[in-house]
């Protein structure tokens, strides 16, 4: 049973892990921090944090965690635990303790992380489903954040593979943000596993991100970014990543596409430009593939002639009309039915864009 002392020290508001880590070093043990006088904390953690520290803030959020931990495939993970990922132990800043809900021994599987917008096109959402779905038939397990667009995009397609995912999140394990994640993360903690260090209850604050943001990028042997804005969070996944000697890759997309332009940074920035799953797999290794789902075999280009004028970036239907010389009824007909079919999408500005 975890330690309630560990989770007490781990949880205090504004010790944080290096505060954590200097407090260990300086007491040697949880209990021995806790029972000292605030006096003698302070140096390692600062006057507040060792306030609350010695008022017991986190006793509650403790028992709540073990409680917690009770539940059918739920388990409480601390950096004194023989199973705590060797790669995560080794990077600047562990988490002391972390949540987990599902399968535990996928922390134990070659990771690979792969992020990307929120505001992702659908273009972006495809080829994240494919890369993940192909890289997991390859044997990796793909981590990501659980957010929308890219994230849950590579979360569906990894799920299709017994490899499957892992979802770190930035709030605590009993909320999921953004709520229309929910049945995905139930998803992912029946087949996969989910990952926090913060106390339950805890929502998702702006300075969660780029700690949730160092887990994804540590635990990974690569960090592949599909699609990101200049500001986009994953850039901050990619140069951590880089700074702890991973991989990192992206892939590039259309000049006129904004979702593309962080991507394109990251490539003139010395990232590896990856245009299909086997490019990944040259850059971190390759692993025993594993059982293929049937896949459903859509229609060729050829059986459209309508995808075929639309190239591949986003273009208004009183284009294709001009190119084809069909009328505007008869080009929105055609548009109907290739989106009805998935292989196409109408972009928020009414262009279309074609997803294959």
């Amino acid at each position: 049973m975890t330690d309630k002392a560990w989770l007490q020290l781990a949880l205090t508001p504004g010790i944080g892990p290096a505060g954590f880590l200097r407090l260990l070093q300086a007491f040697g043990q949880p209990e021995a921090a806790i029972a000292a006088p605030a006096a003698h904390t302070t140096p390692f953690i600062g006057p507040a944090a060792a306030q609350a520290l010695r008022e017991g803030a986190s006793a509650a959020d403790a028992d709540a965690a073990l409680i917690w931990a009770e539940q059918a495939g739920c388990s409480l993970m601390t950096l004194a635990d023989p199973d705590y990922p060797q790669a995560l132990a080794e990077s600047p800043s562990p988490p002391p303790l972390l949540f987990l809900r599902g399968r535990r021994a996928m922390l134990q599987q070659p990771l690979l992380a792969m992020v990307g917008s929120r505001s992702a096109t659908p273009v972006g959402e495809k080829t994240a489903r494919r890369f993940a779905g192909q890289l997991a038939e390859h044997g990796y397990t793909i981590v990501s954040g659980l957010a929308g667009g890219i994230d849950a995009a590579a979360h569906r397609g990894a799920l299709e593979y017994p490899s499957s995912t892992i979802a770190v999140i930035g709030t605590g394990i009993d909320r999921v943000y953004p709520s229309a994640n929910r049945q995905l993360a139930r998803d992912i903690s029946d087949q996969g596993l989910i990952v926090s260090e913060f106390a339950l209850g805890l929502g998702p604050l702006a300075s969660h991100f780029p700690r949730r943001n160092r887990i994804i990028a540590a635990l990974s042997r690569g960090c592949l970014v599909v699609e990101a804005g200049l500001k986009s969070g994953s850039l901050i996944t990619a140069r951590l990543a880089a700074e702890q000697g991973r991989e990192v890759m992206a892939v590039p997309g259309s000049i006129h596409n904004a979702q593309a332009r962080g991507c394109h940074q990251l490539i003139r920035d010395g990232a590896a430009l990856v245009q299909s799953a086997e490019d990944v797999l040259d850059e971190v290794g390759r692993l025993q593939r594993q059982a293929k789902p049937k896949t459903v075999i859509q229609p060729s280009d050829s059986e459209h002639p309508l995808l075929a004028a639309m190239g591949h970036d986003a273009i208004h239907a009183e284009q294709l009309s001009q190119q084809l010389g069909l009328t505007q009824g008869e080009v929105y007909a055609m548009l109907l039915e290739l989106e009805l079919a998935g292989r196409l999408a109408t972009l928020s500005d009414g262009r279309v864009q074609r997803l294959d």
